[in-house]
């Protein structure tokens, strides 16, 4: 290492001439910058080009379908004018006041609905047609978007073209037609009392608001007191060309009372408790529960075994047509003495079987008196035959009447 030291010691080197090295690095940059210039001119030119290519390319076909369509605009077009307008003809519909166009609703608001029906605009469903009853926004008379009903165009919206549809129309005339079947049918009808004038009150049945005088009415009631009740009605007169619709309390009332056999199982709700025994009404006539007549134990406190709005089972024990009275019981139709009070639910399951044999000891009774009456009166003529029916003496009887030593006294009703 020493001898190689040595060997340098004394060389001599030029010195590097900095000036030279930036020179030349200048001049390298230099080129390379203008070959980047030179290869960004000619990209440059390649796509003005091929851009001026598809220019003139869409020009042409510009150009072209203008003069077709100048020249020979329905060359090639299989939808021709004809079609056109029978399409038209097969989606137009008659807009006069009375046609009746299916819908979609598609809109809600607080007014109203809007409703598809495939015309040039949209039509419009007001609240006031949304329904026969009086609404404060057409969901309470179930239109909501979706839904496809049949309307009756009732008039047209002069801002806008658009036409007004209506549901209460067609609802009214269903009403007028349900009024004149159940006539026909004679059935009796629940209506509220919504109104009141010098010669009745007004009854809304079926969405229609009928009158009934007070001549028709049975309860002693006044006007005010029977507003916004429910009363049996029957149908007097149904005239839809004259808009009257009169009713009848008391034909209803005497139809009820005529189903009102002595024996018979009502449904009744408890109305009110008085020390004496609880009023029931049954079916639109107020029979009352005796408080003797409640359970064959003694009740002392009527309220511990009914309460006003309960609804029961209760039998008719009689009925006076003529002065309105029903006096009903559940005591005939408890299984075991006392179960109104211990378990009121098996005297109501219980109901139609002790009723039924209430029935038949009347009609064993009935028939023993009848049988009694023969045997002290054979001058009569009459006798019972073996359905215990009264007919004319037969040679099946002897002439002094019936022996009836043998039959058994009727039992406490």
């Amino acid at each position: 290492m020493a001898s190689l030291a040595r060997q340098f010691v004394g060389l001599k080197c030029p010195p590097i001439s900095t000036k030279k090295l930036v020179n030349r690095i200048n001049h390298q940059s230099k080129q390379q910058i203008q070959k980047a210039r030179i290869a960004a001119q000619a990209s440059a030119a390649v796509v003005t080009n091929a851009q001026t290519r598809e220019r003139l390319k869409l020009k042409e076909i510009f150009e072209d379908a203008y003069e077709r369509c100048r020249t020979t605009p329905m060359e090639g077009v299989a939808f021709t004018v004809d079609d056109f307008h029978s399409a038209l003809e097969k989606y137009d519909f008659d807009s006069e006041v009375g046609t009746k166009v299916k819908g979609t609703v598609f809109s809600v608001e607080a007014n109203g609905a809007l409703v598809d029906i495939t015309a040039k605009s949209s039509a419009y469903l007001p609240i006031r047609e949304a329904s026969l009853h009086t609404i404060k926004h057409v969901e309470e008379a179930g239109i909501f978007p979706g839904l496809r009903e049949e309307f009756v165009v009732v008039g047209e919206n002069e801002s806008d073209d658009s036409l007004v549809l209506s549901l209460r129309s067609i609802q009214y005339d269903l009403a007028w037609e349900r009024c004149r079947q159940l006539q026909a049918e004679d059935v009796v009808v629940k209506g509220k009392l919504v109104g009141a004038n010098k010669g009745g009150v007004v009854a809304l049945v079926e969405g229609l608001r009928g009158f009934v005088p007070f001549s028709q009415i049975s309860t002693k009631s006044t006007a005010e007191e029977l507003l916004e009740k429910e009363l049996p009605l029957k149908f007097v007169e149904v005239d839809e060309e004259q808009s009257r619709l009169v009713l009848s309390n008391r034909k209803a009332m005497a139809d009820s009372q005529a189903q009102l056999g002595i024996g018979s199982v009502v449904l009744g709700t408890v109305q009110s408790l008085k020390p004496y025994g609880a009023f029931i009404d049954i079916g639109g006539i107020n029979g009352l529960l005796h408080v003797s007549q409640i359970s064959h134990d003694r009740v002392s406190d009527i309220a511990t075994v009914l309460q006003p709005g309960d609804t029961l089972k209760v039998m008719i024990l009689s009925h006076d047509r003529e002065r309105g009275r029903v006096s009903l019981s559940t005591k005939k139709l408890e299984p075991t003495p006392g179960d109104m009070i211990r378990n009121p639910k098996l005297v109501f399951e219980k109901a139609e079987e002790m009723a039924q044999t209430f029935r038949q000891r009347i009609a064993q009774a009935e028939a023993m008196a009848r049988a009694d009456m023969l045997r002290f009166q054979p001058e009569s003529g009459l006798t019972l035959n073996s359905d215990g029916i009264l007919g004319p003496l037969t040679s099946e009887l002897p002439e002094d009447g019936l022996d009836l030593s043998e039959i058994p006294p009727a039992e406490d009703l």
